[in-house]
C-alpha cells in the first residue's frame, strides 16, 4: 500500500533544524541531525510534533558545522520516537547498548510555567498527570534566577555570534536576511564589561540547575509556550497579552543551552486545532544517556502525536 505522506505547512516548522523536523513528520526520514543554540532542535521537534534531544555541551562534536556562538551551540539528533533518537544518538557517539529505565523528576515552575497557552498548559499537565499515575515520582522545585535567563543569553549569544560573523557582515551584510542581520548586528553594541557579566551569571544559573536536579534523574517542563506559530507572526496574545513570537519560542529552551545541561523534546498531545505540543526532559550535564532512559520510560505514558507513536515495528526496534 502507498505510504500516506502528512501535509506540513511552513507555518509548523519552528525555524532552524525545521527541515529536520519536518523529513520525520512528513515521513520523510526516520532520524536526522540539528544544531542547537538557543533551541533550534527542541523548538522545531515540538512544532512538529517530532522527538528533539540536545546532548550535553561539547559531547557530540561540532566540527564541520559553522558555527553561530561556540559556547551555546550543541549538536544532536532529531527522530519520530524517543527510541530512535536512542538510535541515532548512540550511532554519533559510535555505541548502541541499550538503556534501563528510571524514572525521578522535578517540575520546576514559576518562570517556566507562569506564561502558557491554555491548550499548552492543559496537554503538559494532562502528562505529568499520566507519569504520576504510572508511578512517576514528580515533585515541585525552584530555580531562583531563572527569570534573567533572557537578558543572560542575549548578551552572550550576540557577542559570539557577532564575533562568528564579523568577517562576512563586514564584507558582505547584504548575504543576510534583514532580520538575521539585525541580531547579528546587534553584538557590536555589547560591552566587554556587559559580556563578562553575563558569564558570571551563566555560573550562577548552572549551580541553580545542578542543584535543582540533584539526585533525581532529571526536570520535567514544556518545551513551547505556544502552539506554532503562523510563519511571518512577530507577535501572538498570551495571558490576555501580546508578546513576541521569538522571545517566546526561546523561553523555555535556552537556558540549557546556557548552562549546557541536555534536554530532550518529546510531543504530548495537541491542540484542538491538531498543532502539537511539546515536553521537555532536562538531565544532568554529562548524562545524556540517563535522560534519554527517562525518557523512552515517558514515552509510553504521555498523550502522544501520531507522529510520536510510530508504527508498532518501529517503537519496538
Amino acid at each position: 500500500m502507498p505510504c500516506e505522506i502528512p501535509t506540513i505547512s511552513p507555518d509548523r516548522r519552528g525555524g532552524s533544524s525545521g527541515g529536520s523536523a519536518v523529513s520525520l513528520a512528513a515521513g520523510m526520514a526516520l532520524g536526522s541531525i540539528g544544531s542547537d543554540t538557543g533551541g533550534s532542535i527542541r523548538v522545531p521537534a515540538s512544532a512538529c510534533g517530532t522527538v528533539g534531544l540536545k546532548p550535553t555541551y561539547g559531547e557530540v562534536s561540532a566540527e564541520g558545522v559553522f558555527p553561530l556562538a561556540r559556547s551555546l551551540d550543541h549538536v544532536g539528533p532529531l527522530a519520530r520516537t524517543v527510541t530512535d533518537a536512542w538510535l541515532v544518538y548512540r550511532a554519533l557517539l559510535g555505541s548502541t547498548d541499550w538503556p534501563d529505565l528510571a524514572l525521578r523528576l522535578w517540575l520546576p515552575r514559576g518562570y517556566f510555567c507562569d506564561l502558557l497557552d491554555d491548550e499548552v498548559r492543559t496537554r503538559f499537565e494532562e502528562a505529568i498527570a499520566a507519569l504520576r499515575l504510572a508511578g512517576a515520582r514528580v515533585d515541585e522545585v525552584d530555580i531562583p534566577h531563572s527569570p534573567v535567563t533572557p537578558a543572560v543569553y542575549l548578551h552572550i549569544h550576540a557577542s559570539e555570534a557577532t564575533a562568528c560573523h564579523l568577517a562576512t557582515l563586514d564584507s558582505g551584510p547584504e548575504r543576510y536576511s534583514p532580520t538575521v542581520r539585525f541580531r547579528l548586528e546587534m553584538g557590536r553594541y555589547i560591552q566587554a564589561g556587559d559580556y563578562i557579566r553575563a558569564m558570571n551569571a551563566r555560573e550562577v544559573l548552572r549551580t541553580e540547575v545542578d542543584a535543582a536536579i540533584g539526585d533525581h534523574d532529571g526536570l520535567v517542563l514544556p518545551t513551547l509556550p505556544i502552539p506554532a506559530p503562523p510563519v511571518g507572526a512577530e507577535s501572538v496574545s498570551i495571558g490576555g497579552e501580546q508578546a513576541l513570537v521569538r522571545a517566546l519560542m526561546l523561553r523555555l529552551t535556552q537556558l540549557f543551552n546556557l548552562t549546557g545541561h541536555p534536554a530532550v523534546s518529546m510531543p504530548c498531545g495537541s491542540t484542538s486545532q491538531g498543532l502539537p505540543c511539546g515536553l521537555q526532559l532536562v538531565g544532568r550535564r554529562h548524562e545524556t544517556e540517563a535522560i534519554l532512559r527517562v525518557a523512552i520510560a515517558c514515552e509510553a505514558h504521555v498523550v502522544m502525536g501520531p507522529t510520536a507513536r510510530g508504527d508498532t515495528d518501529v517503537a519496538a526496534r
